[in-house]
């Protein structure tokens, strides 16, 4: 279908305005340009508590921040990975996509404050999300959380870390997860694929921003073969848990996600892959409001609630 019009016209716009793609920046730049976009465009909803930690990591300290939403509890926990191309955003920029999982699922959400390239390259950001989710494995408890019901997510380069510590969990022994939230994931650096193509130019994120993502992630150019840079490369995908694939019509990374979703099923794994028309990559935190951003996120909150055995709530909120 057609480019959704709301984003037809705001894409319209930053090019009537010759605003610098990503690409044409420096890292310290584009941190602080997207920062402000976000900060201005993002719904924070009120969570019962938020709370900002600090825990151990392979290479000193992580930041986190933890949401826990009205009740009881123990809840169930997901652990959240923050997109933008392991070089930009940050728990503040994510804030109201977490805050929102948070309530619409009833669990905990830990969101990861993992260290960015190109001050710290790969491996470090996959080896702080997997250290961050063994901690919350084993500090549950202290968070109002229940370990045997933990999931995993991210969008974009956080749906990337997502698979890494899907397999890095499966092949280490970590702790068993009950779910993968895969948000337009990138998961093949290698990849040549049609929506790369048709995809990438004049739908926010380039080809040139990913190559400029890369550039400043990897050490070298064969490190894209590294299956703990790229999950497709993986050639085991059994015995990983159930996933929720989301992807976006006009974007560069759609095939590659579905593929990874299909790549899942092959192997076994119960997966759900879901591509929303008209949508451009970074939907779920868009810069301008959208109802397929809240679509999206009431998905995701659904397919979580059914990974913890939480179908109830949704039934409840449905009908109240």
């Amino acid at each position: 279908m057609p480019l959704d019009p709301n984003l037809r016209a705001y894409l319209d716009g930053l090019a009537a305005m010759n605003v610098p793609p990503i690409s044409a920046l420096k890292p310290q730049v584009a941190r602080e340009a997207i920062a402000a976009q976000l900060a201005t465009a993002q719904v924070k909803e009120p969570v019962a508590h938020v709370e900002d930690r600090r825990i151990p990591g392979p290479a000193g300290e992580i930041p986190i921040r933890v949401y826990r939403p009205a009740g009881s509890g123990p809840f169930p926990v997901l652990v959240f990975f923050h997109g933008g191309g392991w070089v930009i955003c940050n728990l503040d920029t994510h804030d109201g996509l977490c805050r929102s999982l948070a309530n619409g699922t009833g669990c905990v959400v830990v969101s990861v404050d993992y260290r960015l390239a190109p001050e710290h390259k790969f491996p470090a950001a996959p080896e702080d999300c997997y250290a961050a989710t063994c901690w919350v494995a084993e500090h549950a408890a202290e968070l109002n959380g229940d370990a045997r019901r933990l999931a995993v997510g991210g969008d974009s380069a956080g749906g990337n870390l997502t698979a890494v510590v899907t397999h890095l969990a499966r092949e280490q022994g970590g702790p068993p997860l009950v779910f993968q939230l895969l948000i337009y994931p990138a998961t093949d650096f290698t990849a040549e694929t049609p929506s790369r193509r048709e995809n990438g130019q004049g739908y926010s994120l380039t080809l040139d921003d990913m190559l400029w993502f890369a550039n400043q992630y990897l050490n070298s150019p064969e490190e894209a073969r590294n299956p703990l840079v790229s999950p497709m490369l993986r050639e085991d995908l059994r015995g990983l848990p159930p996933a929720l694939v989301i992807t976006a019509e006009y974007d560069p990374l759609r095939d590659e996600g579905e593929r990874y979703g299909e790549r899942l099923r092959e192997a076994g794994v119960p997966v759900s892959i879901h591509r929303y028309e008209g949508m451009i990559h970074g939907f779920l935190t868009p810069p301008i409001p959208l109802r397929q951003a809240q679509d999206a996120i009431a998905e995701c909150c659904q397919a979580l609630r059914r990974a913890f055995g939480l179908e109830e709530i949704g039934q409840e909120r449905a009908s109240s």
